[in-house]
């Protein structure tokens, strides 16, 4: 059974809207802005004491005890090879879920949460091909800025995703034996 079109104008704009809208939460790394779907991110926390891990890649800033739970954290200024910060006086770690399993990603500052409609979101400009290109989803605007839109799913390789599983599964029960 199809649709008018008339049913389809009067029906089709509010429902289109509603699934073409989503909410970004804005961060800064350095002097860039960044953004991640919001519904990617379960909750937002000050820097814990991070435990180091040993032969992890460089980006990978070690380890947290978030609620009994083994979290391994990227510093996003790292993994996109920003310089190094300095005083942590602002830095938050967005705790998010990727691949089934909770990862924080450690971050400079969050900035808020913005809606925007799909089509504000452009694909990424085609001279952001090559190395460090994989992680981005597209870019907006806030208001003067341009804003990269992060691809949660490739911040870490599937090889890297397996080794984070050994160093949760590795820590995981070290914690339980405490």
């Amino acid at each position: 059974m199809s649709e008018t079109r008339e049913q389809q104008a009067a029906s089709g704009p509010s429902r289109e809207g509603a699934r073409q809208e989503i909410q970004l939460a804005c961060f800064r790394i350095g002097n860039e802005m960044y953004a991640l779907d919001i519904m990617r991110i379960r909750e937002i926390i000050r820097p814990q004491r991070v435990t180091p891990v040993p032969k992890a890649p460089p980006f990978i800033e070690g380890v947290i005890n978030l609620r009994g739970a083994v979290v391994p954290v990227v510093d996003l200024r790292k993994r996109f090879e920003q310089p190094a910060a300095g005083p942590e006086r602002g830095t938050r770690i967005l705790i998010c879920a990727l691949a089934g399993k909770i990862i924080g990603l450690m971050v400079d500052e969050v900035a808020e949460v913005r809606r925007y409609t799909r089509q504000e979101i452009q694909p990424s400009p085609q001279f952001l091909r090559g190395r460090g290109s994989e992680f981005f989803l597209g870019v907006c605007r806030r208001d003067d800025q341009l804003v990269m839109l992060i691809d949660l799913e490739r911040i870490l390789s599937s090889g890297e995703r397996i080794d984070l599983e050994g160093i949760q599964k590795l820590h995981g029960e070290t914690i339980n034996q405490l």
